[in-house]
């Protein structure tokens, strides 16, 4: 019989936070979901923070304005911090398309001593713009929305991330697992 306790005794702790950085459709968060189920099978537990769901719950409200967009990335670097010092590996892809919004995030885990990794999803906005999974390219080319990061608003690629993948080269699961190898590398996984 296993109880709760001897469950929890499975469970790998060492919290730290993946960010997943890139253009909308780049493939940050299938990435990520494929990446999770990979930690889990190793008995990390393991938190998506996926952007939509945040900004639908977390920061509700906010729009799409510089100061908007620090304040979500702000909010959800607050909650990815806080789980993964508490023995949570958290994956978050997000745009973040500003640096010192990133660079912030990574302050704050830097200032608790937790671990973090930036990784770029270095996905062309040609490629992305064919991907299109929530149809925002179109509706930016129809006109029907503007502000689009990556084509008429900025995104500010990470000068030295841990690790870029450029996930039109390679599979999904060939993306995480080098983000799963990075991992291991520092000592995470």
């Amino acid at each position: 019989m296993t109880t709760s306790t001897d469950k929890q005794e499975n469970h790998v702790t060492t919290g730290a936070t993946v960010w997943l950085t890139g253009l909308p459709s780049a493939g940050k968060t299938t990435i990520a979901y494929e990446l999770a189920g990979r930690l889990r099978e190793q008995g990390h537990l393991v938190e998506v923070l996926d952007g939509d769901e945040i900004r639908e719950f977390i920061s509700a409200g906010l729009g799409f304005s510089r100061e908007d967009r620090h304040t979500n990335v702000q909010r959800i670097g607050f909650v990815a911090e806080l789980l993964a010092r508490n023995g949570v590996k958290v994956l978050v892809p997000v745009i973040a398309p500003y640096a010192d919004s990133r660079d912030a995030v990574r302050g704050r885990h830097a200032g608790n001593g937790t671990p973090y990794l930036e990784i770029h999803v270095a996905t062309p906005v040609e490629v992305c713009s064919v991907r299109d999974v929530k149809g925002l390219y179109a509706k930016q080319a129809a006109g029907e929305l503007t502000g689009l990061t990556g084509v008429d608003d900025p995104y500010e690629e990470p000068e030295s991330p841990d690790l870029r993948i450029e996930s039109q080269d390679q599979t999904v699961q060939e993306s995480a697992a080098s983000v799963y190898a990075l991992l291991s590398e520092r000592g995470l996984a």
